[in-house]
């Protein structure tokens, strides 16, 4: 079974940074590789599955025309919305993925730390609706913790095992660290030296 809503509602009735993102350098490290491991430089839309208090959500809102938030957690949502205030065109709704998923196509999707919260069936839900709402030439951002969480029902590892196996995707980039897994795939193999017309040069 997924992981409830009471859960999460629990974690933020505690604190408003239950995970410490904005002090451990651990995890201002994690956001900085997630941030350069995107393909590329800017996307039109952008959906980020799971925000928790918004401090991913602000580095990807300077890397996005607009961007699209959830979270299934109400005091999440009340919290990322503060922190991207000054970003108008970041807007952030509540939302139980996968039953949830929004309209429309996006150029990037992002879910990080969210699919060990989700039972089997739920995962594969999950992973279905992102390759179908993928954007041609889009990129989808994985990335997740790997140690093991007693109150969820799949580690990081079987994720993106299951992410790799039912995308269909080309596998653009696998950073693997004892402590997570971050990985990224495209609709299309084009590397960053392609895109930018560097092969074939004396560059």
């Amino acid at each position: 079974m997924s992981v409830a809503d009471a859960y999460f509602d629990d974690l933020f009735s505690h604190s408003s940074d239950p995970w410490a993102m904005r002090q451990r350098w651990y995890e201002q490290r994690k956001r900085d590789l997630t941030l350069a491991a995107l393909p590329q430089q800017r996307y039109g839309l952008g959906f980020e599955a799971g925000c928790a208090n918004g401090e991913l959500s602000l580095r990807l809102a300077e890397r996005c025309d607009d961007l699209l938030c959830c979270d299934t957690s109400a005091a999440a949502v009340g919290l990322a919305r503060q922190r991207l205030q000054a970003m108008p065109h970041a807007r952030v709704q509540q939302a139980r993925l996968p039953g949830q998923w929004p309209r429309g196509e996006f150029d990037l999707i992002v879910i990080s730390e969210l699919g060990y919260y989700l039972d089997p069936r739920d995962l594969r839900l999950l992973i279905g609706k992102a390759r179908a709402a993928l954007a041609v030439d889009g990129t989808l951002l994985a990335c997740h913790w790997r140690h093991p969480i007693a109150e969820c029902p799949q580690s990081g590892d079987q994720v993106h095992t299951c992410l790799q196996e039912r995308l269909h995707l080309e596998h653009l980039l696998h950073h693997e660290e004892a402590d997570f897994l971050l990985d990224v795939w495209g609709t299309a193999a084009t590397s960053v030296a392609e895109r930018e017309g560097l092969l074939g040069s004396s560059a």
